[in-house]
């Protein structure tokens, strides 16, 4: 399936995903329909919102995501049509994910945010951009 042309996220999208507390997630099929929602957490870092899968790349939810590309968020009272994309190689873009995640997670404790933090979760990490 192709990904339809890439927008940006509005500054109330951004404030109104990046503040949710939970955002939930709906990859899409061949076909072209949406997946069952799976509620996951959000991030923001600057203009972008990520997201992580917990324990790894396996993750059904995460699986279905990357290999379609495509699918529907909703959080914080917004619901878009979205691409998944892996983030910028760069390190420190990580490490802005993982402070952002600290910052908004860190009240459930060491162990749950430990699953979505550090140089294991990386790769689990998606990129939102919203589609017009």
């Amino acid at each position: 399936m192709t990904a339809a042309p890439s927008a940006t996220w509005t500054a109330d999208e951004l404030r109104r995903v990046g503040a949710a507390e939970q955002l939930q997630i709906a990859s899409r099929r061949s076909d072209g329909s949406l997946r069952p929602f799976v509620t996951i957490w959000v991030v923001r870092v600057g203009d972008g919102l990520y997201i992580r899968s917990a324990y790894g790349t396996g993750n059904p939810w995460f699986r279905r995501a990357k290999a379609s590309g495509t699918g529907r968020v909703r959080a914080g009272g917004v619901e878009r049509d979205v691409t998944f994309t892996a983030p910028d190689g760069h390190a420190a873009v990580h490490t802005d994910i993982d402070a952002a995640y600290h910052a908004k997670y860190d009240c459930y404790g060491p162990q749950i945010v430990g699953s979505v933090v550090g140089p294991h979760a990386a790769p689990g990490t998606l990129r939102l951009t919203p589609q017009y």
